[in-house]
């Protein structure tokens, strides 16, 4: 008997097989016949019961099973009720059941009405079970990858992409200071054997055995009892860290440490009589959840902040198909994640037009195109924009500064004499940083004090300062680029749409805005399933069939 893995835990296996579904269609089955009266020609449901086996056929998933033992569910069957169920936002109880008494699914899924002997029903367990195989599998993501094959098969993909990102809410509570410390130290305890763990309990000495999980009954009232508390199960989670210095650890051992090294790390510093407290800030990326490490705390806006996961988007704007996804911690940035959205278009061999880089050609031919907002118009994105030939319609900031004074597009920066005039006419050279990447900055020191827009420009004792950064170039193209009505008219009609796309994304809260697993790596593989599902209702919309030559859409 073998044991696999499913979720980290054990379980025995005897082996499952390729289950496979009947192809014969019955030209008497009630269901069928129904469905196909009453579902308009461009739904989910007619579009999966005609495209079905050609999108996802049984054979998609051969690898994910044995030679030997018991039958699965046809995985065409399973993969076609994980679609529809992201799309309606279900839980896997709830989408098991609309499966067996919804006769739209049972069409989609090609089995027909209740009389047929096709598989009637299901446990829940089975898409539970569907999802880890896939995870483990060379080609997780292949249900996304069809979808998207089959669109540009059809030719509805172009060599445009918009990109954007929306907030994904953790599926944990977030923990403040005290719970981070219990919990971590919670769950170094269970990993540890029996042996580790009677030596590190026996260094304990708050009174606490970390067993329950609810916080210690104080008065929490009193700020002397939580500055005791929080000092108390700092020095037990310090202590237990000391036993562990210098040890060779297990895996499962040596990760609970760091995660409890984190966590003290983060939010406690010794006061001057050397008791730990929390520390008056905020640490930069802070760990929020001994549950799930990976979340973070984010924000959209400045006023706006949420707890979990930013989703990344490319979309096609001619489509609105999602041709790539990306997840990542809350706190990164959107710019972060621009390329690898992008690796189509930056590894495209078609020649570009004859014109500049991706405008429009003499043939009338577009070149590749990048939408973004600010928050992608960075120096570095710009450049790499360029290096690879694609026209950057990403938005950049204009410079500011505070109080109203002189930004630093008022200042003549000259990157050939590396000298910065500024509005007064005044000249001085840009001193090279010492890392070497461009960089440098610009003193204007004593000159400033008989300006006569000395006012209107620095309140600094020292005299005006230009920061001049390692792609200044690329910004200051970027933003001279931006004030052409044409780029504006093409930046105001193309970027909103991605907007409406994420907006399907997140139209059901279960699995769309609310996460529904944990880690970075489950959360991204759970988003791309979802966008591969839209992608499937987008191109049912648009009309595209199966032929003898290949994926069309209709005209």
């Amino acid at each position: 008997m073998a044991v696999a893995l499913l979720g980290g835990r054990p379980r025995e296996d005897l082996g499952v097989t390729l289950g496979r579904a009947d192809r014969q269609v019955d030209l008497f089955d009630d269901v069928a016949g129904f469905c196909e009266e009453s579902l308009p020609e461009n739904s989910i449901y007619r579009f999966l019961a005609r495209e079905r086996d050609r999108l996802f056929p049984d054979e998609l998933f051969v690898d994910l099973f044995t030679d030997r033992g018991r039958r699965s569910v046809p995985p065409s069957v399973v993969a076609t009720v994980m679609v529809l169920q992201r799309l309606e936002g279900l839980s896997d109880r709830e989408a098991v059941d609309r499966y067996a008494f919804d006769v739209r699914w049972r069409y989609a899924a090609g089995v027909g009405g209740y009389g047929t002997g096709r598989w009637g029903r299901f446990a829940h367990t089975v898409l539970v079970d569907m999802r880890e195989r896939l995870r483990g599998s060379q080609r997780p993501d292949r249900v996304f990858e069809v979808g998207l094959q089959a669109a540009h098969a059809a030719g509805v993909v172009g060599r445009r992409r918009v990109l954007d990102s929306t907030p994904l809410y953790d599926a944990v509570a977030t923990m403040d200071t005290v719970t981070l410390i219990r919990s971590a130290l919670r769950g170094l305890l269970a990993v540890a054997g029996a042996v580790l763990e009677a030596e590190l309990r026996a260094v304990l000495s708050s009174g606490d055995e970390y067993v329950a999980v609810g916080k210690p009954q104080i008065d929490w009232d009193d700020p002397g009892a939580r500055e005791a508390l929080i000092a108390s199960r700092a020095r037990d989670g310090y202590a237990v860290l000391a036993v562990l210095h210098g040890r060779q650890l297990v895996e499962a051992v040596e990760q609970a440490a760091a995660l409890l090294a984190t966590v003290l790390g983060q939010d406690l510093e010794p006061g001057d009589d050397g008791v730990f407290a929390i520390a008056r800030r905020v640490a930069r990326d802070r760990v929020i959840s001994t549950v799930d490490p990976d979340a973070r705390h984010g924000h959209k806006t400045a006023s706006r902040g949420f707890d979990g996961y930013k989703g990344h988007a490319a979309v096609d704007p001619d489509s609105e198909i999602i041709t790539a996804t990306a997840v990542t911690p809350g706190n990164t940035g959107d710019a972060a994640a621009a390329a690898g959205l992008i690796t189509d278009l930056l590894h495209d061999d078609a020649p570009a037009p004859s014109g500049e880089q991706g405008e429009q050609g003499e043939q009338g031919e577009q070149g590749p195109r990048v939408y973004g907002d600010a928050a992608y118009g960075t120096g570095e994105f710009h450049e790499r924009l360029g290096e690879a030939g694609i026209a950057s319609r990403c938005k950049t900031q204009a410079p500011t500064a505070a109080g109203g004074l002189f930004g630093k597009d008022r200042f003549v920066i000259d990157l050939a004499t590396q000298a910065v005039i500024c509005p007064a006419g005044i000249s001085t050279p840009i001193r090279a940083a010492r890392v070497g990447d461009g960089s440098g900055i610009a003193y204007f020191g004593p000159v400033c004090a008989g300006c006569p827009l000395q006012a209107q420009c620095t309140t600094a004792k020292g005299g005006r300062t230009i920061s001049v950064g390692a792609h200044e170039q690329a910004l200051a193209d970027a933003r001279a680029r931006q004030v052409d009505p044409a780029w504006v008219a093409d930046y105001r009609a193309t970027r909103p749409k991605v907007e409406r796309k994420l907006g399907h994304l997140m139209r059901r809260r279960h699995g769309g805005r609310r996460a529904r697993v944990r880690g970075t790596d489950r959360v991204d593989a759970d988003f791309r399933f979802l966008a591969g599902a839209v992608n499937l209702a987008r191109l049912a919309a648009l009309g595209l069939r199966g032929t003898t030559h290949g994926w069309a859409v209709a005209t």
